[in-house]
């Protein structure tokens, strides 16, 4: 079961990128206003088999939290998209996807290629 976190502030983003050094941690950056971003969450949701222990899931909307979505892309040097979700290790984003391209299968995949 995916137990989402929320991404609110700009301090969170760089507990993240602390925390990430230890384990891995993953941010969706979701539109409430996009059915694309509906449909990749909701995916990701459905078929979410990742163990707590191997990654903390986080939420950001960004509609609501437009400031701490700018700095998420500065800060890990990613092109903003809309849905995207980021795999953060060791302080680093070291895979993303966006849209439809947003599955369990594509951040496993991820997750294993960044080991």
């Amino acid at each position: 079961m995916l137990s989402w976190k929320a991404l609110e502030t700009v301090g969170q983003v760089e507990e993240i990128a602390e925390r990430s050094h230890n384990k891995p941690c993953v941010i969706l950056k979701h539109s409430t206003r996009c059915n694309i971003s509906y449909i990749a969450k909701h995916r990701l949701e459905q078929k979410w088999d990742f163990d707590e222990t191997e990654v903390e899931p986080y939420y950001l909307d960004l509609i609501a939290f437009r400031k701490v979505s700018n700095y998420v892309a500065d800060r890990f040097s990613v092109h903003h998209e809309s849905p995207q979700l980021l795999l953060i290790r060791n302080g680093e984003c070291t895979c993303e996807s966006s849209h439809l391209d947003i599955s369990v299968e594509e951040l496993r995949d991820c997750f294993h290629s960044a080991v």
